[in-house]
């Protein structure tokens, strides 16, 4: 279980960085950290440029998966508040995907639990990727079931 306060979602909005950084304060930490996973601009080995990621999800079991992964950091950390967002759907080239913000008291609290949120959300949440590149033709990365 996590704190009502603390916010996990899966949406198809752009995601609000400083609504994220202003959310996790919470007066008792004095570090928040954030991490910003962003569409990054690529050209694959034939040459074809992306211009895009899709994501899908299967929402309630990977909001659930999410809820998990910020109840075991809460295990493990003394932390404050946790923003866990991922988009789904087309991603443009610049455009953030998923972001992570955790407050604690200290900045090596934050720094972990961040980076083990994250971390953790690519390796075991059920969030399927789609390239989609310039000439039209799209591939799925690591579709398996996790």
């Amino acid at each position: 279980m996590i704190p009502a306060n603390d916010i996990v979602a899966l949406q198809s909005a752009a995601l609000d960085v400083a609504a994220a950084i202003e959310a996790a304060g919470d007066g008792g930490s004095g570090a928040i950290a954030v991490f910003l996973g962003i569409t990054r601009r690529d050209t694959n080995t034939e040459g074809r440029e992306l211009i895009a990621l899709d994501y899908e999800a299967y929402r309630e079991m990977a909001e659930e998966q999410m809820r998990q992964l910020v109840a075991e950091a809460r295990n493990r950390w003394a932390i404050g508040r946790v923003v866990l967002v991922h988009r789904t759907g087309v991603v443009n080239i610049g455009e953030p995907s998923v972001l992570v913000v955790v407050s604690a008291p200290h900045r090596a609290e934050a720094f972990e639990a961040c980076r083990f949120l994250i971390d953790q959300l690519k390796a075991q949440v059920t969030i399927w990727k789609k390239e989609v590149w310039g000439d039209g033709s799209s591939r799925w990365v690591n579709a398996e079931v996790k």
